[in-house]
């Protein structure tokens, strides 16, 4: 097991994290309705931005929609609407009169506290820089050189546990719980890379997600993941900003280091800016506005 440097900004992070906020043993899941019932409610004329998050290339990153409205429709609504753009989140921005926005966050099948990289997209389309208030608390985005938008997020910090035994995964060297997510390091870049995992498997543990990650293999990388969240209606998250608040101490503690870059290795694939400070992480991206399109229904 590593050993966490003392010094490290990362573990400075860690002391006042959990001296502050104990976390909780399970991640609050609202769950949604996933079935195929009918949604009866106001018909509503919606317009959709699809935007590639975490991305300076079309057709890469993650996509997320993005609907900028006067004020949020019915729950029912936006959760259809969700479950029917089938993408990892689909994003509702209310302006609020003092120029900041509300934000909230649908999966197809469940309405979520945090989300990276529709949010990074959101503030994208507002043009770079832009405060949300949300479920996990003010949000702050600014338009940094060459496109990136630094966005402010809480930091999570996963405290270590025993492995459930029905993982049935072979080479775990850590696993642990944070707010939202499990954490599973394995020995390397190639087995995190090459995962074949066992979906149901993973719902078992009860959390939002299950982010897979290894020590980086590539230069300018330092470390690699993946995300699989099926209790919240996602096989495997492209790319995942909100897992990469809990990455960044884990891997800074290790390294020493308080500003790394994560490469998450999905079949599309991104990369995200790290930078632990105080009991936040800045978190940093590109995006790219795909198109755009409407709802009448």
């Amino acid at each position: 097991m590593y050993q966490s440097s003392a010094g490290s900004p990362a573990a400075e992070l860690r002391r006042r994290v959990l001296s502050q906020s104990p976390i909780p043993d399970r991640a609050r899941i609202i769950r949604g309705n996933g079935g195929s019932t009918a949604v009866s409610v106001t018909r509503v004329n919606l317009t959709l931005s699809v935007v590639d998050a975490f991305t300076d290339q079309p057709f890469t990153g993650n996509p997320a929609a993005v609907a900028v409205v006067d004020r949020f429709p019915d729950d029912r609504y936006m959760q259809a609407v969700a479950r029917e753009m089938n993408l990892s989140e689909t994003a509702f921005v209310v302006a609020r009169p003092d120029g900041n926005h509300d934000l909230r966050w649908f999966t197809p099948t469940t309405e979520v506290d945090l989300c990276g990289h529709a949010t990074l997209a959101a503030a994208h389309l507002l043009g770079g820089s832009a405060r949300f208030h949300t479920r996990s608390g003010p949000l702050t985005c600014t338009l940094g050189d060459g496109g990136f938008i630094e966005m402010d997020f809480p930091a999570d910090v996963a405290t270590e546990d025993d492995p459930p035994a029905f993982l049935g995964l072979s080479g775990i060297r850590w696993y642990g719980r944070g707010r939202y997510d499990a954490l599973i390091e394995l020995a390397h870049a190639d087995a995190v890379r090459l995962l074949d995992p066992d979906l149901p498997s993973l719902a078992r543990i009860d959390t939002r997600a299950v982010i897979v990650t290894a020590a980086g293999d590539r230069d300018g990388i330092d470390c690699v993941s993946r995300v699989f969240g099926p209790n919240v209606g996602i096989a495997e998250d492209p790319v995942t900003g909100s897992a990469h608040c809990t990455l960044a101490i884990f891997w800074g503690e290790r390294l020493g280091k308080g500003r790394l870059v994560g490469e998450q290795a999905s079949a599309r694939g991104g990369r995200v800016r790290m930078e632990c400070r105080g009991d936040r992480v800045l978190l940093g991206g590109q995006a790219v506005t795909m198109g755009k399109m409407s709802l009448t229904a």
